[in-house]
This record gives structure tokens, C-alpha cells and sequence, in this order.
């Protein structure tokens, strides 16, 4: 017999078996044949997750996490074809799943610019990145929400899934250096102010080019103390933990308006490479729990900034004093003003949040007002308040350096050196004089009427800012 016919004759005498076999007929070779296949098939998986966990490695992000952002980003700028040398020879591949992202930049003159940017939708992407080949996989659970009533919004739950060799599980830290370095390149050498969104802090608007210190004309020394005194504080870490002592620091900066308090306080933040964290007390929906939440949570590097600290507690009215014995009076004024102010933040709750047993450390807080006598005591006291300086309207020589940093500098062709000093003394005499006599003017009204007006049209006309 033919070597070829041995198979053939092997299967149909296996088939004549199967047929003539009562057993088999009866069904128990079908459900042998059954099991057979089910062992086989759940070998077949139990292998095949051995061999992805053995080769395969995976990375989440979730979009609480600030990398999240900044890979989707990074993605997005690798297929506008403008990736970096290391891995521009291999864009992510052309997806059909994308999604879109809104930018608009507003402008100073109130104009705006719409921008739109593609990123990778929800679904399954692949790109190469120095060689390897990785797989993102973008899922959104919409039934699981982020936000709610504590945050004041709500938005889907979203992850990101990177999968790739496990050999090449190290280029994972090197992509997303490279996605924030990409993330934080806008944010170099600026400011970001940081506003309260529910109870996490968000940033607000684009980060803003640094102000020099220098910039903000204050009384001699008055700027060098304070920095001198935040740097003395940073380098006290230990010092303060040595003692038990709160390593926190507080600021009230108090004056009239537009004497300079919140440009001081940005330049500051800028020269000390800090963000900024804007509070604002009567903000709608904002409790004593949610304060105490903000402040203990302030990002690492920043100032919390409280201005005009005085008005947002003008609803503490002493009703039971000032009522005139009128519960009924006081009662409805309490709901009057908290109806305007549309904030639950009680006075001990602010002070609690600055100073109580469950406040946060590592923080430094600047308050500004204009009405530092309508502050509490409690407030001000040592150890909430633990420098306040005064910043004033211009005195003679600080009106005297404004004009001179304006119009000097070698910058100005309208007017030579010499007669600029003159002019600059003119303007020093002027402030003297007028303040003899009780009237002041704010380095705000000195600055924009600089800005109007050429040098010597700008001291003959000087005398017109001031008020009594």
C-alpha cells in the first residue's frame, strides 16, 4: 500500500469507528469532543495573557493627572509634523477618531483669536516613538463623572492606556518628560495665576510675562524688606519644625488705591520664580470647608493672594449690638447681606482656614486693603498677620523716580539729561508742596498721566491730579 493512503485510511477507519460505536452515538464522545475543545480554547487564552504580560507593558493616565494634558498635547504636536529631531522620523499614524480643542486668546483691547487643535479622539492609535511601536488606546466613561456639586462641574471619567514591548518599558519616563517639557514651555520665565475652581486650583488664562521688580516704585527699602523677609523665611524650614512653630507666613499690605499693592505683590512672585493663587472670599458657593480645602491644597511654589480683605467681611455687622434691640431687624439685614454677597464663608471659618488647628503650612498668604481700620484684631494679630507694611499714595520722591524711569533711560529723544533732572525736581518740589498742604496723589494717576503725556506737558500738568 501506498505510503500517501496510510492518512486516509487512518481518518476513515477513525470515521467508521465514530459511526459504529454505540457509546460515541449516545453522545459521550460529543461532549469529550466538547471538553476537548473548551480545554484547548481557555489554554489557548490562560497562553495568550502569559505571553502579553511576559512582552507587553502598559501605562494609565487618567485625566486628573496634569500629564494627561500634556500627552494629548504632545501627541497633537507630532502630527502638526513638528516633532523634535529625536522622534520626527515617525509621526503617529492618521487616526479617524479625533477630537477638538478651543483656545481663545483675548487680548488686552478686547480682541480675541479662536484656535482649534486636533487631538486623539476616544478609541485605538499607534505611533512610533524612538523605534517602538506603541499602542493608545483613549476610553471616556460618561456615566462616570468627575466634578459634581463640590467642584461645580462635572466631566466624563477618561484614561489613557500606552502599550508596548516590555523591552522598551524605559522609553515611558522619556515620553513624558518630553510632553511636559512641551507643557511647560509656555509657562517659562512667566507668571500663572491660579483662581479657585470648586475646590481644586485651576489656571487662569495664559501665564503672563514676569514683571521686574524694579518696576513697582515704592519707598526706599519698603520692597527690599519684604523679600528679605519671604527669603528669610524659605531658607527657616527647619528652624520652624525644630520649635513646633507653623511654617507659614502672613502678609497685609495696606493703603490707599492704586498705591501699588497688587503690582508689588505680582513682581514679587516673578522675581521669586512663585505663582499666584487668587482668592476671592465672596466668591458664590464658597463655605468654610471649601476655603479651608483651597488653602491647604495651594500648589507648591505660590502666593494665595486675599485682595480688598476688609469688603468681604462687611456683612459681619454686630446685629445684636447695632440692631437696636430689633431681633426681627437683625435677622432680615443678615439675610439681606447674604443674599448680596452670596457667600457662606463665616469670619471664625477665614480664621480658622489662616490659623486653626487644621489649617495647611508650607504657605505664604498676602492680604491687601484699602481700610486697614475696618479690620478685626483678630485678624491682624501676630502670627495671621505677621508683617504689614503701608503702602501710600506718592510721596515727592517717589513721584521723582516714576518720572525719571519713564522718561531717562536714554530712551527718550524729546528731552535732554540736564533739563530732565530739572523737570524731575519740578515735579518732586510740586508733591512736596501739595502734600504740605493735605492733598496726595496715587502712583496710578502719576503712571497714566505719564503714559499720556510728553515729559514737560507732563509736570505742568501734575498739579491738576491732586486731592485733598
Amino acid at each position: 500500500m501506498p505510503a500517501a493512503a496510510l492518512p486516509s485510511a487512518s481518518g476513515s477507519s477513525l470515521l467508521s469507528f465514530a459511526a459504529d460505536n454505540p457509546y460515541f452515538q449516545a453522545g459521550f464522545g460529543l461532549l469529550g469532543v466538547g471538553a476537548a475543545m473548551t480545554v484547548a480554547r481557555t489554554g489557548s487564552i490562560w497562553g495568550a495573557t502569559v505571553l502579553r504580560r511576559r512582552m507587553l507593558v502598559s501605562l494609565e493616565i487618567d485625566n486628573r493627572d496634569r500629564a494627561y494634558d500634556w500627552f494629548l498635547a504632545w501627541m497633537a504636536h507630532r502630527s502638526n509634523g513638528a516633532a523634535s529631531s529625536a522622534s520626527r522620523s515617525a509621526p503617529w499614524i492618521r487616526s479617524h477618531e479625533l477630537s477638538v480643542e478651543t483656545m481663545i486668546e483675548r487680548r488686552p483691547n478686547g480682541s480675541s483669536s479662536v484656535f482649534f487643535q486636533l487631538v486623539a479622539g476616544p478609541g485605538t492609535h499607534w505611533f512610533k516613538y524612538k523605534g517602538a511601536w506603541m499602542q493608545v488606546k483613549r476610553e471616556r466613561e460618561t456615566r462616570s463623572m468627575m466634578g459634581g456639586q463640590q467642584t461645580g462641574m462635572s466631566v466624563p471619567w477618561e484614561t489613557v492606556t500606552l502599550t508596548t514591548l516590555s523591552r522598551d518599558r524605559g522609553l515611558f519616563p522619556d515620553l513624558l518628560a518630553e510632553a511636559r517639557d512641551l507643557g511647560m514651555q509656555g509657562q517659562e520665565g512667566k507668571l500663572v495665576i491660579h483662581t479657585a475652581w470648586g475646590i481644586e486650583w485651576r489656571p487662569f488664562g495664559k501665564p503672563r510675562r514676569k514683571r521686574p521688580l524694579q518696576s513697582v516704585v515704592l519707598e526706599p527699602n519698603m520692597a527690599e524688606t519684604i523679600e528679605a523677609d519671604i527669603k528669610s523665611f524659605l531658607a527657616r524650614r527647619q528652624w520652624y519644625a525644630d520649635r513646633g512653630i507653623p511654617y507659614r507666613r502672613g502678609y497685609l499690605l495696606h493703603g490707599p488705591p492704586g498705591s501699588g499693592k497688587t503690582s508689588f505683590i505680582q513682581a514679587l512672585a516673578g522675581s521669586l520664580s512663585y505663582d499666584i493663587c487668587l482668592l476671592n472670599l465672596s466668591e458664590r458657593g464658597l463655605a468654610d470647608d471649601k476655603l479651608n480645602h483651597l488653602l491647604s491644597n495651594a500648589p507648591e511654589r505660590s502666593f494665595v493672594l486675599i485682595e480688598d480683605v476688609d469688603a468681604a467681611f462687611n456683612k459681619r455687622v454686630q446685629t445684636s449690638a447695632d440692631g437696636f434691640g430689633f431681633p426681627l431687624l437683625s435677622r432680615v439685614l443678615k439675610i439681606i447681606l447674604r443674599s448680596r454677597y452670596q457667600s457662606s464663608v463665616t469670619f471664625s471659618g477665614f480664621l480658622n482656614a489662616i490659623d486653626g488647628v487644621a489649617s495647611g503650612e508650607e504657605r505664604i498668604i498676602f492680604m491687601t486693603t484699602n481700610h486697614v481700620e475696618h479690620l478685626d484684631p483678630a485678624l491682624i494679630r501676630p502670627g495671621r498677620v505677621d508683617l504689614s507694611v503701608l503702602v501710600d499714595n506718592a510721596s515727592p520722591l517717589q513721584a521723582r523716580t516714576l518720572f525719571e524711569r519713564f522718561y531717562g533711560g536714554g530712551t527718550n529723544t524729546e528731552i535732554n539729561p540736564d533739563d530732565l533732572k530739572i523737570l524731575a525736581q519740578d515735579l518732586q518740589d510740586l508733591v512736596e508742596e501739595k502734600m504740605k498742604s493735605g492733598q496726595r496723589v496715587s502712583m496710578a494717576a502719576l503712571q497714566g498721566h505719564f503714559i499720556r503725556n510728553p515729559p514737560r506737558e507732563a509736570v505742568a500738568g501734575s498739579s491738576e491730579l491732586f486731592k485733598a
